[in-house]
């Protein structure tokens, strides 16, 4: 297998698993849709950590097997590209990205389609694209603007650098940058709080932010209005206030 899923404890991590580098190939990105849809389905999995292991998360796509593809078949494979990458982006529920090692191109634009992003303080992040003659193709002149902005985004991607984990951080291409061996912990430990949180508010609330990123704010506040009313016809919420009334703030357990 290219990547793997693992629950313990409401948490789905889906592990990248192809030595040495990850390298992101056709059958990788299909298998990454896959789980990304299989998550998205389990009631079991409540929250999500995408993970490479201890030395790399993706050090970007398999250049040898791009090399032998022309514009007719990229024209075919760019859009399955994507949608491998957006499957991800639409698990409607928490997902974290635990960034170790090399995380460029392909491996980048994976990183921005999670919710959260810990790397460790090895971490290199970048769009080398350019370097090849190309630009991104899975969504990072999309996402990496919308996070840190478009002239950053232009640099990362106009020049091909790497950022190493300290920029990352400053920039907000991360958002904690912890020693390597904690990353993966540091993780699992943000998605197992989140798994024991409301299920259906928690993507209620990533909807809403993500919707309205994505149109005008008039558009967006419908969208944050019906499901705030919504939310008030489910037992979350019941208990949520219940316990609040009764016991104070943060107390209240979710099922």
């Amino acid at each position: 297998m290219t990547a793997t899923l693992e629950v313990s404890a409401g948490v789905g991590t889906i592990r990248l698993d192809r030595p040495p580098m990850n390298a992101l190939d056709v059958a990788t990105q299909d298998r990454i849709k896959e789980l990304a849809e299989e998550v998205t389905r389990r009631e079991d999995v409540r929250a999500v950590v995408v993970y490479g292991g201890e030395k790399v998360f993706a050090a970007g796509a398999d250049i040898k097997e791009m090399q032998d593809m022309d514009h007719a078949a990229m024209v075919l494979r760019s859009r399955s590209l994507q949608d491998s990458f957006s499957a991800v982006a639409r698990i409607p529920k928490p997902v974290v990205a635990a960034v170790t090692g090399y995380a460029l191109g392909g491996g980048c634009e994976l990183a921005l389609c999670a919710d959260y992003r810990i790397a460790a303080d090895n971490a290199k992040l970048g769009q080398p694209e350019i370097l090849l003659g190309l630009i991104p193709g899975a969504g990072g002149t999309q996402r990496l603007p919308r996070l840190i902005g478009p002239s950053k985004a232009k640099d990362l991607i106009f020049t091909g650098r790497m950022v190493k984990a300290d920029e990352a951080l400053a920039i907000g291409l991360v958002d904690r940058v912890v020693p390597a061996a904690d990353v993966y912990t540091e993780a699992h430990a943000w998605a197992a709080k989140l798994a024991q949180g409301p299920a259906i508010a928690l993507r209620a609330a990533k909807e809403a932010v993500d919707t309205g990123l994505e149109t005008d704010l008039e558009t967006g506040l419908a969208v944050e209005r019906n499901w705030f009313a919504g939310l008030f016809a489910t037992e979350d919420r019941e208990r949520g206030m219940r316990s609040f009334v009764e016991e104070g703030p943060g107390k209240a357990k979710f099922l």
